[in-house]
């Protein structure tokens, strides 16, 4: 099991993201990084509606908040979400494909921290954020996870991660989410 699950998503997210949180198994250990694309006007309704299908708590993290297992972070709109070894950072740092926060932001800081204990999933979107993360997630010996691109709502950040790199599993949402939090 990875000691740290990042996700990421975009169009299409908030289905996917509830779908994800109700087959999280009660008592999942590892902390679990999460960035949603969204503009800097939106407000917390986004993390109060995945708390709400969530088993362990949900919530957007102050800047060197500890990085506690059994917590899910969501990243704050127009904040990049970093990982450290224990804490997390936000940053107003430029977007990078056209989005902060950022996919490969959160997906690159946490290769940094936790190299092969990290797993990466990227889910629904329509950009290419994710795919650069995704390959740098590979490079540091982690698992990378992608819903399928035929069965996503939106599959164009799937499809970009899958053409970035090797893949660990390509799988339709409700398979991807039983494979990755299988004990």
């Amino acid at each position: 099991m990875a000691k740290l699950v990042v996700v990421g998503t975009s169009l299409g997210g908030l289905a996917a993201l509830t779908t994800l949180l109700n087959a999280l198994p009660k008592g999942f250990s590892a902390p679990v990084a999460i960035v949603q694309h969204r503009t800097k006007a939106t407000d917390d309704s986004l993390m109060r509606l995945l708390a709400a299908q969530s088993p362990v708590p949900v919530v957007e993290p102050d800047d060197k908040d500890p990085l506690e297992p059994g917590r899910i972070y969501l990243a704050p709109a127009d904040y990049h979400l970093l990982i450290e070894r224990e804490s997390l950072a936000l940053s107003t740092g430029v977007p990078r494909n056209f989005a902060r926060p950022s996919i490969d932001v959160l997906f690159e800081s946490a290769a940094d921290a936790f190299g092969a204990e990290v797993t990466g999933v990227v889910l629904t979107g329509s950009n290419h954020d994710g795919a650069a993360g995704s390959r740098y997630i590979k490079a540091h010996g982690g698992r990378v996870m992608v819903e399928d691109p035929v069965s996503a709502h939106c599959g164009t950040m799937p499809a970009a991660a899958i053409a970035a790199t090797s893949v660990d599993a390509v799988l339709p949402l409700a398979e991807l989410c039983a494979r990755l939090f299988a004990t």
